[in-house]
């Protein structure tokens, strides 16, 4: 009996340490319900957070049940279309008639939804499928060979799931057969699930960026939020100090040009943006498959001459601002700041959007996500580049 607060929707807002954390002072039987109700991707995702004996006994529960389907995958590593495979329902030979397809389906179809029938030869490999509008205007005595869609699509088990997702972008489909390397059918994913499973990869994104794991959820306790968001504010903090170290290097100049400090913060926050509107374009690309390793060199340069361009053209505003404060506060060189003030917002953009795209590329090169910490080795890259251009220019014409 499950408790009345804990719903399928709280389940869904909770991280995994939540979820096993309200699921585990109840029967095994009742989380193996739950789990099934959740999805193979999620409910394989908690039950690998219990311990061994819990996991082996909660497993035993749902392989009773009706609901036991989604312990397909738990063999499959984790963001991969096997994580969220289930059995394929409706499996037969091709010299089924339509007449003993339909007889067979009756009782399956009193607690199971099917979708397709899949056709399959001896040795199990996938010759086709039908859907239940051919079964329902066929004749009985039609063998399914006759109606199937031979050769259908299908996905690979060790696929991941986001390049699942650029397969099947046009294909609109409501399930999707599973097939090994040989094309033997070993289950099927549902559409829903897949996009389920994407959406939430991709809406985890924002928070990776900045260092929060897609693990949490709104409802994790603020503990676990803790420990999965403060190294990175370390890390974000190490790398500041390497921002502020650069202004420390042009301390002299600062204080003999004490206007240059007003417009350090203009020069940071532009270039700041400049970097991660290349960043998002970037991983945007990534994430729908549209970034090729032919096509790097000519995002780099599209990104660095945009940067430029758009450099360009808000120096000349940042340069007639410092002109007009220069001019007011009687400064002597208030054109030369002026000059200043727009080569190093032209130049420090444009190094700013090739960083933004360079830094997801250079990550996934290593091996490493593309969309973690991002900002943060961004958000250095352009302080270093802006603060130090712009200093560096006024220290070496302005004699001090």
């Amino acid at each position: 009996m499950r408790p009345a607060n804990l719903t399928i929707d709280v389940l869904r807002g909770l991280d995994s340490d939540g979820a096993v954390a309200r699921l585990t002072p109840l029967p095994d039987t009742t989380v193996a319900g739950l789990l099934g109700e959740l999805g193979p991707g999620r409910a394989v995702a908690i039950l690998d957070r219990f311990g061994p004996e819990r996991r082996r006994q909660i497993a035993f529960a749902a392989g009773q049940g009706e609901n036991g389907q989604w312990l397909t995958g738990q063999n499959w590593p984790a963001e991969t279309v096997g994580r969220l495979m289930e059995p394929a329902p409706a499996v037969f030979a091709p010299d089924a008639t339509v007449a003993e397809v339909i007889e067979k389906l009756r009782p399956i179809l009193s607690h199971t939804l099917v979708t397709y029938v899949f056709v399959v030869d001896g040795e199990q490999y996938l010759a086709g499928l039908v859907t239940f509008r051919e079964l329902a205007f066929a004749q009985p005595s039609q063998r399914l060979s006759e109606i199937m869609v031979a050769r259908p699509f299908a996905l690979r088990p060790d696929t991941l799931v986001i390049e699942a997702m650029r397969e099947v972008v046009h294909r609109h489909y409501p399930a999707y057969p599973v097939c090994d390397g040989e094309g033997r059918l070993i289950g099927v994913v549902r559409g829903a699930e897949l996009f389920e499973e994407q959406a939430f990869e991709i809406s985890a994104q924002a928070g990776a960026m900045v260092g929060v794991e897609k693990e949490e959820r709104l409802a994790t306790r603020w503990q676990r939020a803790l420990r999965l968001r403060h190294p990175w504010l370390q890390l974000n903090l190490v790398t500041a100090f390497v921002a502020a170290s650069v202004v420390g290097l042009f301390q002299g100049t600062v204080n003999h040009i004490v206007l240059l400090a007003v417009f350090i913060p203009v020069l940071s926050g532009q270039c700041s943006n400049t970097g991660c509107q290349a960043l998002a374009v970037t991983l945007r690309g990534m994430t729908l498959g549209e970034m090729k390793s032919s096509r790097a060199a000519a995002l780099l340069m599209k990104e660095a001459w945009l940067g430029f361009i758009n450099g360009s053209l808000t120096g000349l505003v940042a340069a007639a601002g410092m002109f007009w404060l220069a001019h007011h506060q009687g400064h002597p060189q208030a054109l030369l700041l002026a000059a200043i003030t727009f080569f190093a917002m032209t130049g420090s953009c444009a190094v700013s959007g090739l960083a933004g795209a360079a830094v997801p590329l250079g990550l996934k090169r290593l091996g490493a996500d593309p969309a973690t910490a991002s900002s943060i080795f961004l958000t250095t890259a352009t302080d270093v580049v802006s603060m130090g251009l712009f200093l560096g220019l006024a220290a070496w014409l302005i004699a001090v």
